[in-house]
């Protein structure tokens, strides 16, 4: 796959108008996996980059929640754990997390991860996470961004530009290493957050027991040269056929064997079939000698019957488009190659977690298939999404331990809780001592967790309010300090930080800052209102 923008000369070359209808054609009917429609998908991120979540365009809250990235860390340490304990403490496992977006879930990774591996001694395989992305811009975001250079110095984050349908190397651009086929002694750890759903699909349609491929057609009403591919994606019209395919249909024996399976299906269906998704996988797999462990989330289907009488495909539309994963091809191929899969058993609504050892060398991973089997009987990822919906739409009828609790048992992610300050500020007016101590305790927990990715949003500031009005001035000070060096000197900062410095009686810091208030911003009221202060 190509990338970079659409050719605009393609278009006038491609395009042909009906003046009776006006329509115009973009694509004559070409087979599923090959449209131009992943072509727009992908050039919708290169011209994006980081406003593409910034913007609010594409949804991302969920996807890089801290619940999310609390579950991937204590997955990754129980296999640590694994290898540490079978003695496999020489080599570095990296964990390559896939179109990794702006870089939020692989930072309450770390943070969570890090912490784990600390804490234990027994622990000691060594390791190393990989952001990767084909936008250049989202590389230099994450070299750049202040939450991740922590890590980054510690030698246990680097960055590489990845592409999943034509890289076959890593290229680590902080360490200046390539990482190439069989290099690693280590199984490979990949994370596939959101990342298969827009990965091309072949398509297939079975009917009476006979297996169609599918291709597709692209109209649209509006004059597609000089729309962006977001405008482009909401206008198209896909128009599908049908093409009664030769047995064999693949070169891979098992593609084909998963497949027939799909044949035998007893209802009229489409069936989407990954294999672009399980050709990156592979190529993955053959960095390392031991072969792939892949995590991956995503709206998806896990049993055969789940295909059964399905339409064309759902391609939900977000500036970009995704797709829902075939897992359960997924799955077979896996299993099909001498691996291990592990799907949650539950009946999900949206949300599959999916875990997936690529390698013919089956080894026991006792504390993974536990830490596994934890998560699969708990709360998972797909439950919380639907406690929020229910917290969301009753928030009126909500006490503040309430709201407290859930944010806790969002792990404290700091979009939730940003989502919810209004009514926390609210609430917070009249609180017990107990209420107010938890209060404080969980705002300092938020901070934790908190990755900025919205420039002008300055959550610290909000936070030394919060703490400044629960009467936890040092605290206050703490966030105001942070609000500054984020966002440099400000004249509410500077007032709230006097305010503190008062009601902490430190009159030496209160006139020194008052000082130097009035330096950087002459003759504002604001701060002239702090002569009438009693100092007593």
């Amino acid at each position: 796959m190509q990338t970079g923008e659409l050719d605009i000369e393609f278009f006038s070359y491609q395009i042909s108008l009906s003046m009776s209808t006006e329509i115009y054609s973009i694509q004559k009917s070409t087979l599923f996996s090959e449209s131009l429609i992943w072509q727009i998908n992908q050039d919708f991120y290169h011209q994006n980059g980081i406003s593409a979540w910034t913007s609010g365009v594409v949804p991302h809250k969920i996807t890089n929640s801290s619940l999310a990235a609390t579950t991937y860390a204590e997955l990754i340490y129980a296999f640590l754990k694994d290898l540490a304990v079978s003695g496999q403490t020489e080599h570095t496992v990296y964990i390559l997390e896939l179109g990794a977006g702006h870089g939020r879930l692989c930072f309450n990774i770390l943070e969570h991860l890090y912490r784990l591996v600390s804490e234990d001694d027994e622990c000691s395989t060594p390791y190393c996470y990989v952001l990767s992305d084909i936008v250049e811009e989202n590389l230099v975001y994450y070299d750049n961004h202040p939450r991740l250079q922590e890590y980054i110095k510690r030698g246990i984050l680097d960055i590489s530009f990845f592409d999943g349908t034509e890289s076959r190397e890593l290229n680590l651009r902080k360490s200046e290493k390539t990482i190439k086929l069989g290099e690693l002694e280590q199984p490979i750890l990949s994370i596939a957050n959101y990342f298969l759903d827009s990965l091309p699909n072949e398509l297939f349609y079975i009917q009476d027991k006979t297996i169609f491929e599918c291709s597709i057609a692209l109209d649209t009403i509006v004059n597609p040269v000089d729309k962006s591919p977001k405008e482009l994606l909401e206008e198209l019209d896909l128009t599908y056929h049908k093409l009664i395919v030769k047995d064999p249909v693949f070169d891979n024996e098992i593609y084909n064997e998963i497949l027939k399976q799909y044949g035998q299906l007893e209802s009229d269906s489409y069936v989407l079939f990954p294999k672009t998704a399980l050709e990156c996988l592979a190529s993955i797999s053959a960095l390392s000698k031991a072969g792939l462990l892949l995590l991956t989330m995503d709206k998806g289907y896990k049993e055969i019957q789940e295909l059964k009488g399905m339409k064309v495909p759902d391609i939900v539309k977000h500036g970009s488009f995704s797709l829902w994963v075939n897992f359960h091809a997924i799955s077979q191929f896996c299993i099909k190659n001498g691996g291990i899969s592990f799907l949650d058993p539950s009946t999900n609504f949206s949300i599959e977690l999916g875990c997936f050892f690529f390698s013919k060398q089956v080894l026991s991973y006792p504390q993974f298939e536990q830490a596994y089997q934890k998560h699969s009987k708990q709360i998972n990822l797909d439950d919380f999404n639907s406690i929020k919906k229910l917290i969301y739409r009753n928030l009126p009828k909500v006490n503040l331990s309430e709201l407290l609790g859930f944010i806790k048992l969002s792990s404290y992610d700091s979009a939730i809780f940003i989502n919810l300050l209004p009514a926390i500020k609210h609430l917070s007016k009249r609180l017990s001592n107990k209420q107010r101590e938890r209060l404080g305790q969980t705002i300092d927990q938020v901070w934790i967790k908190h990755y900025a990715i919205e420039k002008d949003y300055d959550f610290s500031y909000e936070l030394g309010g919060l703490m400044y009005d629960l009467g936890f001035y040092k605290g206050a000070l703490d966030y105001f300090q942070h609000s500054t060096d984020s966002h440099g000197l400000k004249v509410d900062v500077y007032y709230n930080q006097i305010l503190c410095y008062y009601q902490l009686h430190e009159d030496v810091l209160f006139y020194k800052t008052l000082n130097e208030a009035k330096s950087n911003f002459p003759n504002t009221e604001l701060l002239l209102s702090l002569d009438k202060l009693e100092m007593s």
